[in-house]
């Protein structure tokens, strides 16, 4: 017997973005490209609502 759910799930799309910030594992914070902490950069965050790293927790804002 297959469980219910196993009907209706599927694979999560991997969408094609660039992302503009790079995880910094010295400062244990995302960085721009140019150095700077992705975190104060305000247009960035509007942009895309959050700078998550992939060293972590998802579910959180950088400090």
């Amino acid at each position: 017997m297959q469980p219910f759910a196993l009907n209706y799930a599927r694979p999560a799309v991997e969408l094609e973005a660039v992302i503009p910030y790079v995880y910094d594992a010295g400062q244990q914070l995302n960085v721009l490209h140019d150095g700077r902490v992705a975190a104060s950069d305000f247009a960035l965050l509007r942009e895309v609502g959050t700078t998550t790293s992939t060293a972590g927790s998802k579910t959180h804002f950088d400090d």
